[in-house]
């Protein structure tokens, strides 16, 4: 009786032990769950943000002031002496098609003006093909004034071409008849082609269309008499072409949220396009289905005539010749080994990034502010700045059609001699809640479906949220480059932005990373890529710091002024402030100047440089005085590490011959 007593008392203490533990436990939980936090993307920021926060931006002049070299530069588009007005009788019209994204567009406009003016042709309002009404756009807008202001691109320009809305009714009806000579230009056409095979057909015909689908319509470089044609492009691409005023309003207000967050703030666009990846080979660097999409888009490519080059090759290899992507978890890592802390705020540029969200996961992890326009505005914003568009009809899903009795027996006969086994059961339908997303058909068929209306529509919104980027980009304290000068010789964002950004603010920072030595930094570190060596920062932070000054802009400009003008608009389009520092000229391969030959600023604007230097030298900043980069737990240093930083101070290129950053 004494040892069932005895069990019954361990019982109840091990029962009331539980007990205290559970209600300890649950106080315990519920007392810290007030510290806890579940990670989530940065909400909206509300319309009160910047009144909220109000600080001051204090920059650190280490990792965001102005590059002292290029201050001498300033914009100067405006044409100099010798130049007329347009002649009052023009030898007829120019109507033409824009075809591809936000950059080929931004491209082409500019060089339909110039050929306008070297022709003495009256230019039709071009037609963007990505939002005419046949897209699903709201019908509120017309094709250019989508996206841009078509009142300002008149009016800005009527020193230098004719514009007009739209063709006389009688050439109206003849374009509908197909009767007009119709030409379809590339970037590398030359002014002989307009001249000599163009211009005859213009006075002969009074219209002639224009169909431009590779982001050009005339050759980059042109000879040296040829400057104000150069410059006129410059008007056109930096002032003419002026988005229409609900896109610049929204744009400005995300500037003013971002500066309302009390820092500086720096834009990356990754450049992750399926079409320059499929273009270049880079399919490797991808996992699972994207590397079959990039693949399927190269076999097209090819198919097409657009790129003579094998199906398979070797994106390793590729990467490191420079023409693959920094993927942006390798940005995240230059950015942070340059001294960038974890708490920069980092502008998210582009409408789509090939691979989603699962690419740009590092990124994050790295910067915990990284902000695209979803978090900058809000659904009523982006909807409102698309207008009122008719809603589409429902995607819905059809099931295959039923056989009949009849049809089954037919099939059963047809089927070969018995004894026979028992037919394989019927394939069961994939449902559409069943498919992965919007690449589930390479799962289902071997050709790729035409886009639907959904798509297209998307497709002419990009063109919006690419403008609001563009904005964004220009306007950062800093701006890095994910992929550019590709080799495809197409236009691309970041090459715009750093060409309008060395046109307006040539002092601000723009990354200009050579991506075949940045592979080869990579490659050294490669096992080491969270906790890199003291030596091997050193050498990134000489690349990178190089790449801002005057030795990566020349450097860059060797790739990209051939390929696309408005990346590099020097020397046609800019002035220097008479300074004594001299320059030296930079030539490229075809004798043409790259750096060094700009004409001197009027004097207007020398004074109104010096004023404003005066202004900066009178704000001392809280920064000045501290060391190069700041110390992180990002750099793995030890003591051999620091007692061989001077022996590795030698550049990369200078290291190796193959990694000269001119090849």
């Amino acid at each position: 009786m004494a040892f069932v007593t005895k069990i019954k008392w361990v019982v109840l203490s091990v029962v009331t032990l539980s007990v205290a533990s559970i209600i300890i436990h649950l106080s315990l939980a519920k007392l810290w769950s007030v510290n806890l936090v579940q990670y989530k993307a940065l909400p909206i920021l509300p319309e009160d943000f910047g009144f909220v926060l109000g600080r001051q931006v204090i920059k650190n002049k280490k990792l965001w002031g102005s590059i002292e070299s290029l201050e001498t530069l300033q914009p100067n588009a405006n044409a100099r002496s010798n130049y007329s007005v347009p002649k009052e009788h023009s030898n007829g019209f120019i109507y033409a098609k824009v075809f591809g994204g936000f950059a080929k567009i931004r491209s082409s406009i500019p060089d339909l003006v110039a050929i306008s003016r070297l022709l003495n042709a009256t230019l039709v309002i071009p037609e963007i093909q990505e939002s005419t009404h046949s897209k699903g756009i709201s019908l509120k807008f017309k094709s250019f004034s989508y996206l841009y202001n078509e009142e300002q691109f008149i009016a800005y320009l009527k020193n230098d071409v004719v514009i007009a809305k739209s063709l006389p009714e009688s050439l109206m009806e003849r374009r509908k008849r197909n009767e007009i000579p119709t030409f379809k230009p590339t970037s590398s056409s030359s002014l002989n082609f307009y001249l000599k095979e163009i211009l005859p057909k213009l006075k002969k015909s009074k219209v002639i269309g224009l169909v431009i689908a590779n982001g050009g319509a005339l050759q980059s470089i042109l000879p040296t008499g040829m400057a104000e044609i150069q410059r006129l492009r410059c008007r056109v691409a930096f002032h003419a072409l002026q988005f229409r005023p609900e896109i610049q309003t929204l744009g400005r207000r995300m500037v003013h949220k971002l500066r309302a967050l009390g820092q500086p703030f720096l834009a990356f666009h990754p450049g992750l396009l399926r079409e320059t990846l499929a273009y270049n080979g880079c399919a490797e660097l991808f996992q699972d289905v994207h590397t079959e999409l990039i693949q399927h888009q190269r076999s097209r490519m090819i198919k097409e005539g657009i790129l003579k080059d094998e199906l398979n090759v070797d994106s390793r290899l590729r990467r490191e010749k420079g023409l693959c992507p920094l993927m942006p978890e390798e940005v995240g890592i230059l950015l942070r080994v340059m001294g960038y802390p974890s708490k920069t705020v980092i502008y998210l540029a582009g409408s789509e990034t090939f691979g989603g969200q699962r690419v740009l996961i590092p990124l994050r992890s790295m910067f915990m502010n990284t902000l695209d326009r979803t978090s900058l505005c809000s659904e009523k914003e982006l909807s409102d700045l698309v207008g009122p568009e008719t809603p589409l009809p429902l995607n819905r899903f059809e099931p295959p059609p039923v056989k009949s009795e009849k049809e089954l027996k037919e099939a059963w006969k047809k089927a070969g001699p018995r004894p026979r086994p028992l037919p394989p059961p019927p394939d069961r339908p994939i449902y559409q809640h069943e498919k992965e997303g919007w690449y589930a058909w390479i799962t289902e068929t071997p050709t790729e479906p035409d886009p639907s209306p959904m798509d297209l529509r998307m497709k002419a919104h990009r063109l919006l949220w690419d403008a609001l980027d563009y904005i964004v980009s220009l306007e950062a304290d800093a701006f890095f480059p994910g992929f550019n000068n590709d080799g495809s010789r197409w236009p691309d964002f970041s090459s715009l932005v750093m060409g309008h950004r060395l046109y307006e603010t040539a002092s601000f920072r723009t990354y200009r990373p050579d991506r075949k030595v940045v592979a080869k930094l990579f490659n050294m570190t490669r096992e080491n890529l969270y906790h890199p060596k003291h030596n091997w920062t050193t050498l990134v932070q000489q690349h990178l710091n190089k790449s801002l000054t005057e030795e990566g802009l020349i450097r860059q400009s060797l790739w990209s002024k051939p390929a696309i003008f408005l990346s590099h608009p020097l020397p046609e389009c800019s002035c220097r402030i008479d300074s004594t520092k001299t320059t030296n000229r930079v030539k490229g391969e075809d004798g043409q100047v790259l750096y060094g030959g700009e004409d001197v600023c009027p004097k207007w604007m020398k004074h109104a440089n010096e004023a404003v230097s005066s202004e900066k030298e009178g704000v001392k900043s809280e920064y000045d005085g501290v060391a190069d980069y700041e110390s992180n737990d990002f750099v793995d240093e030890s003591e051999s590490d620091k007692n061989s930083t001077k022996s590795n101070q030698t550049p990369l290129w200078d290291q190796d011959e193959e990694m000269d950053p001119n090849d």
